[in-house]
């Protein structure tokens, strides 16, 4: 098991947070930028926290730029959530494939985030939480969102699957 990072003062550490996950909301501006567009911009995001990953932020629908998106076959499954469908972003006749997904049916314990939408941060050109740049959290299977507010070490990089 690695060793975390002592937070400091206005830090937190993603080993102080729970499994199962818990969902809270979020006043924090978070902002989505692809090819020069804004592709999503809110102020009331979901943010989900669960140990060892940083925070990923679910926008509400009306925040996104939804003519953007479209469906993907691309089903996943999380055991505290529920199946995942996923989105492809269109750009006229650039497509990024599977940069984003929602839950349709969550779990009850998950509800909140119905219909919200999740972005990889790895597959955007930029990402912001209160105009500080988003570094993607390694590995991207979790699309967790890593700030100079949020200490780890973090899960899903190169070594880590077995904590």
């Amino acid at each position: 098991m690695p060793q975390p990072t002592t937070p400091e003062p206005g830090q937190e550490s993603v080993w102080d947070y729970p499994r199962p996950p818990q969902i809270e909301a979020s006043s924090q501006r978070a902002v989505i930028i692809c090819d020069g567009i804004t592709i999503a911009d809110s102020c009331s995001t979901q943010r989900v926290l669960e140990t060892s990953h940083p925070p990923v932020y679910y926008f509400p629908p009306q925040d996104v730029r939804t003519e953007y998106l479209e469906l993907s076959t691309r089903h996943s499954y999380c055991e505290w959530k529920g199946e995942a469908s996923y989105y492809h972003l269109n750009l006229g006749d650039r497509r990024r494939d599977n940069v984003a997904w929602y839950y349709p049916t969550p779990n009850t314990r998950f509800s909140v985030i119905k219909d919200y939408i999740a972005f990889y941060p790895s597959k955007m050109d930029a990402c912001y939480v209160d105009e500080e740049l988003v570094t993607a959290q390694p590995g991207d299977f979790y699309g967790g969102w890593i700030t100079s507010k949020i200490v780890g070490p973090f899960k899903g990089g190169i070594g880590t699957w077995g904590w």
